[in-house]
């Protein structure tokens, strides 16, 4: 696979044809199982999009797109290699089975809780949902795992650290012994502490610490160890993740995308299991977040996406933040890979990618008008059809949208046209003087618009 690389087209596919145990990390935030659809104005505002998020088949049928995608992420994965699967309570018991299947039970490290926002929502037949899973898998019991802390909060800082030196450095008492060793009885005549009793230290690094004033004892004789704040990375992280909010409609960091996740959660997931050269890969990387943590942290990384409208963005947001031109990978663009595509992307593929035009900023009342030619050629409605054998309904319900836009012509895009649908345009032609030309997606292939 190519190195800082945008690959666009159905992960299976990349994937499986891919250098196996090539990949240090995996992360994948997959589309979760809502059945729900979102439909959303991105933030430049120049086209409307539509964000699938629906599985009409059931939770087998999302599990059966799944499950062969997971397959291919072990045998990317070095064998010291992890992977973090982002999952909605919908389908993480399932997405969990199938973990344990491909990766083994016995390389599950932990099911991490992010908790996303504050309560909203719910609250009369069940309590609301604020949280997404994360499940951490490794390939192996061999793999990276850096350590990260978070800042105490204030509360624990006034709690523990309580004792404060004449410069104003905070410190906390920390048991060294147990109860009843004198200072001397400790320091000159026991070389080892009293059975049942254990030091922190050895006696040498205990009398190191004596000369340096790190040692406080009680008037029954207890030894403690000052420890400065200062001194702390921070309260461990655990697996359960409350201080990396979703990001808010008024963030500077939201690109409009509907399921875009904050950098500082792909940090830590990266910062944790990888390390400065790695290789990251992110198989449904969306906007491309993990691959702008990746770049900020000083590793490689590979996206895929079969959005084409989402590795524009990723290219765009990547220039933006970094000057870098990332690698733009497409496979080829022919009938097969146009029918595969979200209706949204064969929309703007047709519209965007061919006439050069805009797509329809309306969702009701336009008429069934899909996008628009460049206004220097007339600003002409496009009506686009992802199917065959287009009739002569259509045509007519088209030629009426023209009329109303008073314009005089407009095309309709699709794979192939019936015998109606001709007649249909002729007449509106020589009867009624509307142009309705038709092209099929062949067609568009071959360069042929007009």
């Amino acid at each position: 696979m190519e190195i800082n690389a945008i690959y666009e087209g159905d992960n299976l596919e990349v994937m499986s044809n891919s250098p196996k145990k090539s990949i240090d990390l995996i992360y994948l935030d997959p589309p979760f199982y809502t059945n729900k659809g979102f439909e959303i104005i991105w933030k430049d505002k120049a086209e409307i999009r539509a964000f699938q998020d629906r599985w009409a088949g059931g939770i087998n049928h999302y599990i059966t797109y799944m499950q062969p995608r997971l397959v291919e992420c072990y045998n990317l994965l070095k064998d010291t290699g992890s992977i973090y699967l982002h999952c909605d309570p919908h389908a993480d018991s399932y997405l969990r089975e199938e973990m344990d299947k491909i990766f083994r039970e016995s390389n599950f490290r932990n099911e991490i809780i992010w908790k996303r926002t504050h309560a909203h929502g719910g609250g009369t037949t069940g309590f609301s949902s604020v949280h997404d899973t994360i499940l951490f898998y490794t390939k192996s019991n061999k793999f990276t795992f850096n350590r990260q802390f978070t800042p105490y909060s204030q509360s624990y800082i006034d709690d523990f650290f309580r004792y404060k030196e004449p410069d104003g450095r905070k410190y906390r008492l920390v048991i060294a012994t147990g109860s009843g060793e004198t200072k001397n009885d400790y320091l000159w005549k026991s070389k080892t502490p009293t059975k049942g009793r254990h030091w922190a230290y050895k006696k040498e690094k205990m009398e190191e610490l004596e000369k340096e004033g790190m040692l406080v004892y009680s008037n029954m004789g207890n030894v403690s160890i000052k420890q400065y704040i200062d001194d702390k990375e921070g309260t461990l992280i655990t697996d359960i993740w409350d201080d990396i909010e979703v990001i808010h409609s008024q963030s500077k960091e939201r690109l409009g995308y509907p399921t875009q996740k904050p950098v500082a959660l792909l940090e830590r997931i990266i910062k944790v299991s990888s390390n400065k050269g790695d290789t990251i890969l992110d198989p449904f990387c969306g906007c491309g977040t993990a691959l702008v943590a990746s770049q900020r942290l000083g590793r490689k990384w590979i996206g895929i996406d079969i959005s084409p409208t989402a590795c524009k963005l990723m290219d765009k947001r990547l220039r933006k933040e970094f000057s870098i031109t990332p690698k733009l990978i497409r496979g080829e663009v022919d009938i097969k890979y146009l029918k595969k595509l979200q209706p949204f992307e064969f929309q703007n593929w047709v519209v965007v990618d061919k006439f050069l035009g805009a797509v329809s900023k309306t969702k009701s009342g336009d008429f069934g008008i899909d996008g628009y030619t460049p206004q220097i050629t007339g600003g002409y409605p496009i009506q686009v059809k992802q199917s065959e054998g287009i009739g002569r309904n259509v045509i007519d319900n088209f030629e009426t949208a023209i009329r109303r836009l008073n314009k005089t012509k407009g095309y309709i895009v699709a794979f192939s046209f019936g015998r109606g649908a001709i007649e249909g345009v002729a007449e509106a032609k020589n009867n009624r003087s509307i142009e309705i030309i038709l092209r099929t997606v062949q067609e568009l292939l071959d360069g042929k618009i007009e």
